[in-house]
């Protein structure tokens, strides 16, 4: 494989970078304002990137989107994620519940949740995680679906089901099966519209004082017709990890545009300040800053590159994706805070926006998965090759 951006993807990549730096970057101080102007932006925006066929670029073909391979979509993302806004504006915030519905979804599931998803006609929600679980092990999940007659009946209370203030139907996670029932074949899919009676978002939970429509919501005795059912029943964890796999990737993947953004600011400003008379770009303390990012970022791109590769050629990659979401996380905090640092006093404000960024990286190490799971279940893996008398030889992996 090269590490070069191919030729077929240059133009649109250099497209999508004119489009994030050129307007939606400007437009972020409206856009975490919240409330109508904010929404308003957003949908021009929308409207803007569809015009010019930018739209959902990593979307199946067949479902109205771009359809970019894998590989050449890192390619795409890592520009759209200079903003957290980049998805939303450019289509794909939906992709991965887009993907989810095209292989399990019956065809009136289709019609009236993909086809309007992948247009953003309406937003999706995703509720796996509850308050007071341990969440890095799934199997502890209270949640519960009851079929009573032609309905099933929810019971529980989820958390971190972002967007749901703002979306038209949750796929919630519950406990289906009965007691004695293997863990991994005790759980099913639910799509619950979130206009349902009983379906009560109890709070938004600002993550590190940022309010970014992570809710918390109780499903009091609500009720979804059986056919609601998302894939086979039991099949919640299989469907589950086809969600995640991609989706952490498409994380790492955005991680790098924010990392971009970060290294960009940070060299920016080492020429345009000066301390004890000269610039801080001749401080050798400033220049190992520079050195250890660009080490960083490279270092997680070819990574990405490389777990994306496996994707393309079908491979579930899951050492690759797990060993990628553990380094773009700590990479991109890394990054960040050396350019905060860059900037002194003023990197702690909304002067720049550095400060939104940390607060995100940092949740970043969190979500999909701590950290530590990941590099246990990798570790696992890798260590398992040896115990079955194999051995992990990088150059044929």
């Amino acid at each position: 494989m090269s590490f070069e951006v191919p030729a077929s993807v240059r133009p649109i990549r250099d497209a999508v970078h004119a489009f994030m730096t050129e307007r939606v970057e400007p437009a972020e101080p409206v856009l975490q304002s919240g409330g109508e102007e904010a929404a308003e932006t957003l949908a021009d925006l929308q409207r803007q990137v569809k015009s010019e066929g930018l739209w959902a670029l990593g979307h199946p073909k067949e479902l109205g989107g771009g359809g970019l391979p894998f590989l050449d979509y890192v390619y795409v993302n890592e520009v759209q994620g200079r903003s957290e806004f980049g998805q939303l504006a450019l289509g794909t915030y939906t992709l991965q519940d887009s993907l989810m519905l095209h292989r399990y979804a019956s065809e009136p599931q289709r019609d009236r949740f993909l086809k309007p998803l992948v247009q953003a006609e309406i937003n999706p929600s995703f509720a796996m995680t509850e308050p007071g679980i341990s969440s890095s092990d799934p199997t502890q999940l209270t949640t519960t679906a009851t079929l009573e007659g032609d309905e099933w009946v929810i019971r529980g209370r989820k958390w971190f089901t972002t967007l749901a203030s703002r979306a038209a139907y949750t796929t919630v996670m519950c406990r289906t099966e009965p007691e004695g029932t293997s863990p991994y074949l005790s759980f099913s899919m639910i799509l619950v519209p979130t206009d349902t009676p009983g379906y009560t978002i109890v709070r938004d939970t600002p993550v590190l004082g940022l309010d970014g429509a992570h809710c918390e919501v109780l499903y009091d005795e609500v009720r979804v017709p059986k056919d609601n059912l998302l894939g086979p029943r039991g099949h919640g964890f299989v469907i589950a990890q086809e969600r995640l796999g991609p989706g952490r990737i498409f994380h790492c993947m955005r991680f790098l545009g924010q990392a971009q953004r970060a290294f960009d600011l940070m060299c920016a400003r080492l020429h345009e300040r000066t301390a004890f008379g000269e610039p801080l770009a001749k401080k050798q303390l400033m220049q190992q800053h520079v050195f250890d990012s660009y080490t960083e970022i490279q270092s997680s791109r070819l990574l990405t590159l490389h777990a994306a590769h496996k994707i393309d050629e079908g491979d579930q990659a899951r050492v690759e994706i797990g060993v990628i979401k553990v380094a773009a996380a700590r990479m991109l905090h890394n990054v960040i805070d050396r350019a905060i640092q860059v900037y002194g006093a003023q990197g702690l404000t909304p002067d720049t926006p550095l400060d939104h960024m940390y607060r995100h990286a940092r949740a970043g190490r969190i979500f999909d998965g701590p950290d530590e799971v990941h590099v246990t279940t990798t570790a696992r893996r890798i260590l398992k090759e040896y115990k079955e008398g194999r051995n992990w030889e990088f150059g044929l992996r």
